[in-house]
């Protein structure tokens, strides 16, 4: 790729978001509003699809799959790729959205 202004521009934003990210209580942070996230998915997957209720096996079927997966994927890669920023903030949205179904379900007593 040429070395424009534009790929500049971006090499130098996400080298400082890179190294700004590298803070303790940044990542720390950055996986707190991971956590939240996943919270808030979980709250609004759970009433969009408790307004059908049709969908509620579904929907749960299809989480199930996909945070398996993910999980399996992530623990079966190197210590390495399981140990990236990405990674382990869709990790903390994971736990998030898996701690708030269990909260709504104990909630509703099912």
């Amino acid at each position: 790729m040429q070395n424009t202004r534009l790929n500049s521009l971006f090499d130098l934003a996400f080298g400082r978001l890179r190294a700004s990210l590298r803070n303790p209580w940044r990542r720390l942070a950055l996986f707190a509003i991971s956590f939240l996230l996943g919270n808030l998915m979980g709250t609004t997957i759970s009433t969009i699809a408790g307004q059908n209720a049709n969908l509620d096996t579904v929907v749960a079927a299809i989480l199930i799959v996909v945070t398996e997966t993910y999980s399996w994927f992530v623990y079966r890669a190197n210590r390495r790729v399981s140990q990236s920023l990405f990674v382990q903030s869709v990790n903390a949205f994971k736990v998030g959205l898996i701690y708030n179904l269990f909260v709504l379900a104990f909630t509703l007593g099912s």
